[in-house]
């Protein structure tokens, strides 16, 4: 159990069996009477937001998380194989769960997977992942003085925005956070 002065931003607590996590914290100590937490926060699992305030004398349930590093093995239907780099466990991750990440997976892709009572609810993959552009239209020479973007296809057809310079075959750097164009990748 934390207590609420344990209470911060980024700090994940349960609340009636479900994990949290704070995404706003305040503080406020009114002219009398008891200090007051007022929290604002996101259920991990289905990201629907709530608010609490919380006594200085209130106790907060800690919710049995575990973040372990696994590498990801293959597709399966709707769900996604990750493995245990230390124990070779396999586990199954649903679609629902990753989201739109599934277009950044690569095999052995290093990730991290986080457990609430060893039942996987989030998988967190590298920042920046590279990928080959495999559809795009080709730029108008010249048109380069404006930040014009144009769409393009990586190789599992998830569209993205690139600059005009862009072409088919380039190597380019994506932010798995966003979903976006970060820079083209110099081939050696």
């Amino acid at each position: 159990m934390y207590s609420t002065s344990d209470l911060r931003k980024g700090l994940k607590i349960e609340i009636d069996g479900q994990p949290y996590v704070i995404t706003d914290f305040q503080f406020v100590k009114p002219g009398k009477g008891q200090a007051l937490y007022r929290c604002k926060m996101k259920n991990i699992m289905t990201g629907t937001g709530l608010e609490r305030t919380y006594r200085s004398t209130e106790k907060v349930g800690k919710p049995d998380l575990m973040q372990k590093d696994m590498a990801y093995s293959y597709p399966e239907g709707d769900h996604f194989v990750f493995m245990d780099d230390v124990t070779y466990e396999q586990v199954t991750v649903d679609v629902d769960v990753i989201g739109d990440l599934k277009y950044f997976l690569t095999e052995e892709m290093p990730c991290k997977v986080l457990f609430f009572n060893d039942t996987p609810i989030d998988v967190e993959l590298p920042v920046f992942v590279e990928k080959i552009i495999e559809e795009t239209e080709p730029g108008v020479r010249g048109d380069t003085a404006t930040n014009v973007m144009k769409p393009a296809k990586i190789d599992n057809g998830f569209e993205i925005q690139v600059p005009l310079f862009i072409n088919q075959g380039d190597l380019v750097r994506i932010d798995t956070r966003t979903g976006e164009y970060t820079d083209r990748v110099n081939k050696k």
